[in-house]
Formats: structure tokens, sequence, C-alpha cells
């Protein structure tokens, strides 16, 4: 059992760089940038706290430019596989037996560290790898992760102070110990700080981990083990694997030791790793914990009495920072008729000052999609929305494949409120709306509801506040993050714990207590002063 400190000074956002043009922090930044960009890097597996090369090199390439060979990452087998989760297994008694103080000391150093001498390095890792701006790289690897790592303490240390009530003669109090086995971690390529987190979190309450990142993050994640190891993370307490998404979640899965899932992906992908995990239950030690985050069809809703320009600029910033490919991006909305010409007009005065292009340039608002599946697919929408009598292009639609994966912001308009875009998930740039009757509010609210197998994030804009009221009971269910006048994206840790129902997860809420008693067993102890010495109660005389 652990008692927490009385207070925590550490859980504080992370004050978020402008890098405004000419700046110190801009100019800083883009040079190492460019230093990272120049370079060949090698990137090993970690395990057991070792560096592991295996000869089967596979290049690493940048969205903005897939000809640029900046290096290259190592490519396991199987056999890797079993040795992370041996390294685990090996590593659990000591790292269990260690105090949380001591765990706490780890991730709060490597929160300075990434807060101070890694803040450029993890930044351009990702501006590079996954092609964010300096802005949407600043809010994702460096404060969000910082703010992860700073508040998960202060959570824990709350989650471990509370303890039962004693009557008089006894003593209660529960331990929160780590789950029996090891914990596999499977995280995304659009958000860093979630890729560090996930391993993390579990890692900081004891239990030890396999890690495996998206082939499409491992610069940023090289550089989080670097942090890690840095602030004194011990061997094979983090294990972290570039093998084969699909056998290894076979082999995992399969493993008797096998504790834990902390997920964040496809909804496709969760499904199946949970169906595995069903058909293996059987086999396992101990039931195993599954949190899981993964897909959006996420919704803006705007009542007549809503600011035009509000909604607009929600739009804009909400559909297409980042690409649109955070999993909480506005990807359809619902405009009434007399407001509908003026937000459209905002969203075209705005989108035509947008920079498309490299992230070495600050003042590029949009970067390129991720790969190029990802810009086929994207394309795929556009061009079917342009040949279709259903639905038009009304803003943007260009893409250019040339030098990198570039799809241009767009805005699809459909009077079929059952359209692909509308339903489907695209996570690229393309944001869909559909116009309605002003007369229909409360029938589209019930739309907007049946519309999509997702609930991860939503918003609603209106002036009246009955509006609002009514919006936020009929779509109860309809996210698990809800905004009122404000963008669905930009969930806060600390300030907005973060995740969905339905398709979208388990809503076991990342960046909270919530999520990190997940990732313990608890044990209950009762320890008696002065034992009876008679079995007799007092109604037997």
């Amino acid at each position: 059992m652990a008692k927490a400190i009385s207070q925590v000074p550490f859980a504080v956002n992370e004050p978020v760089n402008s890098y405004a043009p000419g700046t110190p922090e801009v100019k800083s930044l883009i040079a190492q940038y460019k230093k990272m960009w120049a370079e060949k890097v090698e990137i090993p597996m970690i395990i057991n706290g070792e560096e592991v090369t295996t000869g089967d090199q596979v290049q690493l390439q940048s969205p903005q430019d897939h000809a640029h060979d900046f290096g290259f990452y190592h490519r396991g087998t199987m056999q890797h596989v079993d040795d992370a989760i041996n390294a685990a297994l090996a590593a659990k008694k000591e790292w269990n037996e260690l105090g949380w103080e001591h765990r706490a000391a780890i991730f709060l150093k490597a929160a300075d560290l990434l807060a101070g001498p890694y803040r450029d390095v993890i930044n351009a890792a990702t501006m590079i790898g996954q092609s964010k701006n300096v802005h949407q790289a600043e809010i994702d690897a460096a404060c969000e992760f910082i703010d992860f790592l700073r508040f998960n303490v202060e959570f824990m240390t709350e989650m471990y102070s509370e303890q039962p009530v004693s009557d008089a003669g006894i003593w209660n109090r529960v331990e929160y110990r780590p789950l029996e086995g090891f914990c596999f971690a499977v995280t995304p390529f659009n958000f860093t700080a979630i890729s560090g987190n996930l391993p993390a979190c579990m890692a900081m309450l004891g239990n030890v981990v396999v890690w495996k990142p998206s082939d499409k993050q491992i610069y940023s994640a090289k550089v989080i083990m670097d942090v890690l190891t840095e602030a004194g993370l011990p061997k094979g307490v983090i294990n972290m694997i570039f093998t084969d998404g699909k056998e290894t979640a076979e082999k995992v899965l399969a493993h008797r030791d096998f504790a834990g899932l902390h997920f964040t992906g496809s909804t496709k992908v969760f499904q199946g790793m949970w169906k595995m995990i069903g058909d293996n239950i059987h086999n396992y030690r101990t039931y195993p914990r599954i949190v899981g985050e993964t897909g959006g069809k996420d919704f803006v809703i705007a009542h007549p009495s809503a600011n035009a320009a509000a909604v607009a600029t929600a739009l804009v910033r909400g559909a297409f920072e980042y690409q649109g490919q955070k999993c909480s991006a506005a990807s359809r909305a619902y405009i009434p008729q007399s407001l509908w010409a003026d937000v459209k007009k905002v969203m075209e005065t705005q989108m035509d000052s947008i920079k498309i292009g490299s992230p070495e340039d600050p003042s590029n608002f949009v970067n390129a999609v991720i790969d190029k599946n990802s810009f086929e697919k994207c394309k795929g929408y556009i061009d079917r929305a342009n040949a279709s009598e259903e639905a038009n292009v009304v803003i943007g639609g260009k893409t250019d494949d040339s030098k990198g994966w570039f799809v241009h912001p767009t805005v699809i308009e459909t009077t079929n409120p059952q359209y692909e875009s509308m339903v489907e998930e695209i996570f690229g740039p393309i944001l869909s709306v559909y116009v309605y009757e002003d007369a229909k509010w409360a029938e589209t609210l019930e739309l907007v509801d049946a519309s999509s197998p997702y609930s991860l994030t939503g918003s609603v804009f209106a002036q009246d506040r009955y509006a609002i009221n009514e919006a936020f009971k009929a779509l109860e269910n309809a996210s698990g993050n809800f905004y009122i006048n404000d963008k669905p994206t930009g969930a806060v840790v600390g300030q907005q714990p973060f995740g969905g129902g339905r398709a979208s997860g388990t809503n076991d809420k990342a960046g909270s207590k919530m999520n990190l008693l997940r990732w313990t067993s608890v044990r209950s102890i009762k320890e008696t002063f002065v034992s009876p010495k008679d079995y007799k109660y007092p109604y037997l005389g």
C-alpha cells in the first residue's frame, strides 16, 4: 500500500510556446528540424533496455517528401516478441517492489527532460515523421505528453490515498497492486503524446509493458524511449518492438501472463483483438483489462441562433488542423438553412488564406496526410463527391502527390444525410455538411445521434440556452466529449478527460484517475488488533 504525499506541485498544464514569427523558440525548433532532416537515423528496438538490431531494415519516409530518406528502423520477428514478453516478466518483481515515489520520480524527470533539452527534439521528430506543423507538434508531443506524465503522478497519489473507514479495534486499508502479468500497449501514428502515455501510465502503476508503436510514428517513439531511459527507467519495464501487427497480437494475446491491453487505433483492429482475448480467455492467469480508444465520426451541429463566424472558425480549425487526422476531428456538420450562406462565406474566406506544405515552413497551417493509402482514400471520397448527384465539393478538393501526400482542405455539401462521407470515418481533411431546414432542429438532433456507430466527440453551437439544453439531452450518448460553442478537438489533460463509447471505445478517459484505476488490482486488507477468543456472539447468551 502506498500513502500519498499531501500535495503534488507538478500537475499544472505545460505552457504552450507560441512559435510566433521571429521568436527564439521558432528559430530553435526549425534549426533542430533541419538538422534532424539532414541526418540518417538508425532506430533499433529496445528489449530489456538493450538496443536490438536485426538487419531487416525498413526505410523511414516523411509524408511531406516521400522520396526523402532520413534513415531506417530494424523490423523484428516473433522471437523478438517472445524476448520482450520474457524481459517484461523478468523485470516485474523488482519494479513492483520499488516504492511508488521512485516510480513517480522517473516519470516526473522525463517530463522535465521533455520540457527542457528534448522539447525541440521530440517536436522535430513529430514534424518529420508525422507531418505536424510547429503548433500541432508543440501541443501534442511536448505539452500533452508532459501533462500526461505530471498529472498522472498527481492522479496516482490521489488514488493511493483513498482508503476505507475503520471501526474501533480494526484497521482497514487497500493496496493498489499492479496487474498480475504483463501489459500490452498498441499506439497510433497521430499523437506522440498518446504513444508515450499508453505504456508510461501502466508502468507508473507498477506494471511491465510490451509496447508496439505504429510504424508511421517510429521516429518520435525512439525519442520517447531515449527520454525514459535518461530519466532512469529500469531495463525491461517498457520494451519497444517493431513487428507485424497481426502476428504480434496473436502471440501476445495468447500468452498465459497477458494481463491488460491499452489500445488506440482503428475500431476494426480493436474489435479483432477483443475477439482474440475472448477466444483465449480460458488460458489466462487473470481476466485481462481491456481499454481502447478507437474511431470517430465527430459532429458539429449549429442551431439557427448560433454565431456564423464562430461556427465557421470551429469547422475550419476542428476539421483541418493536423489534416483531419485527429480521432476527434470535425467530420460532419449540420447547419441550418438560415445560417449556411454566412457560414460558408466565412469558411471560404478563411480557407482561401490557408497555406499548405512542409512543416519546415511554420506558416503552413496544413501539411501532408500520413501515407499513400491515406492520400488515395481521401482522393477517392473527393472524386466520388464530384461525380455524385447528391453531393458536391463546394470548397477545396485539390490533391497533389508529386512530392508529398498533400490533400487540400475540402468541404463536401450533400443533400443526403446518409451520404458516404457523412457517415464513414475518413481520417483526412474532408468535412461534409448537411443543410437542414430551421424548423427541423429536433429531427436533426435525432439524425445526428443515429447516423454514426461512433460516439467520440461532438459540438453544439447556439446562443439559445434552451436549444443548448435540448441538444445536451438529445445527444447524451452521441459523444464521450461534448463541446458547447467550441470545436470538438483539443481536449487538455486534467481539464477534459478524453474518450468515447459505442464504436469509439471503452470510454476509460485518458488523462484521468479513471484510466489509471484500470491498471491496478486492489487488495482489501483488514487487521484486527485484539482477536476474539470465543466463538459465542452476545445473542447466544
